[in-house]
């Protein structure tokens, strides 16, 4: 990676640069953060958007650059942004539409892009408390399906997500699209499923899994005991049995019509605020 690119830190004094070519080694490390690899050698990623942008670096997250098309040039929240991220050590590049275009792979691109330290909660440090709602998801493929359920947990008031076995990145692009920004509000853990069950004996929760096996009612399930973890299984095998086994209920959504199954985030939406219902109120500030 180059240079600049890669060695920007808080510490540093930040630099605000013109760029025009798609040949610019800074912007052909920017494009390679579309790649898994890219990302998790750098340990950054891509977040397209000024509300994106301005949600996380109001919440604290660490912006190494941000890339904004001429266009926005002298918008007053472009220049914040810009100044924030040149008094924090980051790089702000100043680019064509041709090149923006060329970052985030859309004919019509967003006018702004930044690029943030990836953030993951060590499954370790995760102690539920009394009222807390995690998702564990198992082997989740779809980047739509992540990015929906991260931005449901968020609206859900859920704690966070652990993620388990082989998943589709949060920090992919598409992800980021789908979380509408809750990915810089909702802690990601990653785990294999033989540390989740090791947490889990310690963790003081009570596991709700989804199982069409499971005989009882979703919507009978005493959620306010314990902390939740709700428990939900692959978009084609749902939950193995390994996992299933740890479950507290298996639970079923009852359903009626020709539809044999439901999708992952409906699914996960579904569980979560029932979950939560006692939780949630219309009430003002809520």
């Amino acid at each position: 990676m180059s240079k600049d690119f890669h060695d920007q830190g808080p510490r540093r004094v930040g630099q605000v640069k013109e760029v025009t070519s798609l040949a610019n080694p800074i912007i052909k490390d920017i494009k390679a953060l579309t790649n898994k690899k890219s990302r998790e050698e750098s340990g950054t990623f891509l977040a397209e958007g000024l509300k994106l942008v301005i949600d996380a670096i109001e919440l604290g997250w660490t912006i190494r650059t941000l890339v904004y098309a001429k266009a926005a040039k002298g918008k007053p929240l472009v220049e914040q942004m810009a100044a924030r991220t040149v008094a924090s050590g980051g790089l702000v590049l100043e680019v064509s539409e041709k090149v923006i275009a060329s970052i985030t792979r859309r004919d019509n691109p967003q006018m702004v892009v930044g690029i943030f330290e990836q953030r993951w909660k060590p499954l370790r440090d995760i102690r539920p408390r009394d009222g807390e709602t995690w998702v564990a998801l198992d082997r989740v493929r779809d980047p739509g399906n992540l990015g929906t359920i991260i931005r449901t947990a968020d609206a859900a008031g859920a704690s966070g997500i652990i993620l388990l076995g082989e998943t589709t990145d949060p920090f992919s692009l598409e992800t980021v699209r789908a979380t509408m920004g809750s990915v810089f509000a909702v802690p990601v853990a990653r785990a294999t499923p033989e540390e989740f069950i090791a947490w889990r004996k310690s963790a003081g929760v009570s596991i709700v899994a989804t199982h069409l096996a499971g005989a009882v009612d979703y919507r009978t399930i005493d959620y306010r005991k314990k902390p939740v973890v709700l428990l939900m299984g692959n978009e084609q095998s749902g939950l193995p049995d390994q996992l299933a086994r740890e479950a507290d209920a298996l639970a079923r959504i009852p359903q009626q019509g020709r539809a044999d199954s439901l999708n992952l985030a409906v699914a996960t939406a579904v569980m979560l605020f029932e979950a939560r219902r006692h939780l949630l109120s219309l009430a003002e500030g809520k």
